[in-house]
């Protein structure tokens, strides 16, 4: 049998298993555990054993599940990984988002490139593992909650790291074409909150307005961020070169004539480096507590400022000397490195001592969009991709 007819055959099975996929509402925040189940269920039954983790209600699930090498020789485990959540639907659509829609070459669902079609396509090539004598364990690690701070895959590293599966090669399937991304800034978002003391506004002496306060919280923010741009590394290979920051709301108050009592500010950084995050977190946070706290309290000693963190998604840096990345080009014949402004998951697998690489099937142009497709020729692409990690994993 012919390679062209095995790709074909394992095509047909992908665009079942996508439509499968994309059936589960897996939006973040979500349970997701049917899908899960479905992809847990499918993998027992080809052999591979597997582990979950949870989050603290039980309800949103990580799966970790593998094909035992029969004789490693030393060479690094692979790991498949895909986040299985998806970002909301809007009304706009002008096809059903959770059913695989097939036209003009395209296949239309949520989740289709980011990154349902990524995770189909290695449970369609699954089967082929399962039958290979292979020289190295095959992972496949499907997480909750990306899309919103990357909250699942710290809790499945965790476990890793207690199971010592801390050094092999990691390929994040997000969708970048197939194209090899070694590089992304972090992700840090915070909502800070202001609790003052509500009254009338004819006499703002006696209450503390949270709206107020926040408003020069969020000033302070818009002067660091001039004092990020001073700290550019020179040699940054990013686009803007330095980390930025954003507020991206404030909400709070009832009327015209209460002083507002509550307030919050929703904001974001993407640091380049580290540092940046420590320098920003430090400087925000000596202003709350140094300079604006104490004039709330001087009027109600009840008054709080308090930031919590939504996530802070790790970096992924550039490493010259990368196993993840040859082993891709090896296989789709590109050596070009690219970096993207998106965050993914892959600075978490390589702060535990993975060599990682982000690379996947689909444009990223097409993810959180009404009517996100993948293209039909992008899951051959990927196909072909597996079919030759295949025979760089088996004894024969």
């Amino acid at each position: 049998m012919s390679t062209e007819i095995n790709i074909e055959k394992l095509y047909e099975n992908c665009i079942k298993i996508l439509t499968d996929l994309i059936g589960f509402k897996t939006i973040s925040g979500d349970d997701n555990s049917n899908l899960i189940n479905y992809c847990e269920e499918y993998l027992q039954k080809l052999g591979a054993t597997s582990f979950k983790t949870f989050d603290e209600e039980k309800k949103r699930v990580n799966l970790f599940a593998t094909f035992k090498a029969k004789k490693t020789n030393g060479i690094k485990p692979i790991i498949l990984s895909g986040h299985t959540d998806t970002v909301p639907v809007s009304k706009s659509w002008s096809t059903d988002p959770f059913k695989a829609t097939i036209k003009d070459d395209k296949l239309y669902g949520r989740g289709a490139c980011d990154m349902k079609g990524f995770i189909a396509c290695v449970l369609a090539y699954a089967p082929i593992y399962s039958k290979v004598e292979l020289n190295r364990d095959i992972h496949f690690s499907f997480t909750f909650d990306e899309e919103t701070a990357c909250l699942g895959a710290p809790i499945l590293i965790e476990e890793l790291k207690k199971r010592k599966i801390q050094d092999g090669i990691c390929i994040i399937g997000e969708p970048t074409k197939m194209k090899i991304i070694d590089a992304h800034k972090g992700c840090y978002e915070y909502t800070t909150y202001f609790e003052g003391l509500a009254g009338h506004s004819s006499m703002p002496h006696k209450g503390v307005s949270a709206v107020e306060f926040a408003s020069r919280y969020a000033n302070k923010l818009i002067e660091l961020r001039q004092d990020l741009k001073k700290r550019a590394p020179k040699d940054s290979i990013f686009d803007p070169p330095f980390s930025t920051l954003q507020v991206g709301g404030i909400f709070g108050g009832i009327a015209h004539n209460v002083i507002a009592d509550k307030c919050y500010i929703e904001w974001e950084t993407r640091p380049v480096v580290k540092e940046d995050g420590i320098f920003l977190n430090q400087e925000i946070d000596k202003y709350a507590n140094e300079i604006l706290l104490p004039e709330m309290r001087k009027v109600f000693p009840n008054s709080k400022i308090t930031k919590k963190i939504i996530g802070e998604v790790t970096g992924f840096d550039r490493v010259k000397n990368s196993e993840a990345c040859e082993l891709v080009s090896s296989l789709t014949g590109d050596n070009s490195r690219e970096v993207v402004s998106f965050g993914t998951e892959a600075g978490l697998f390589q702060e535990i001592g993975m060599s990682t690489v982000v690379c996947g099937p689909g444009s990223i142009e097409q993810a959180h969009k009404v009517d996100e497709f993948i293209e039909l020729n992008e899951i051959k692409k990927c196909l072909k991709f597996l079919d030759g990690l295949k025979k760089k994993s088996s004894l024969n």
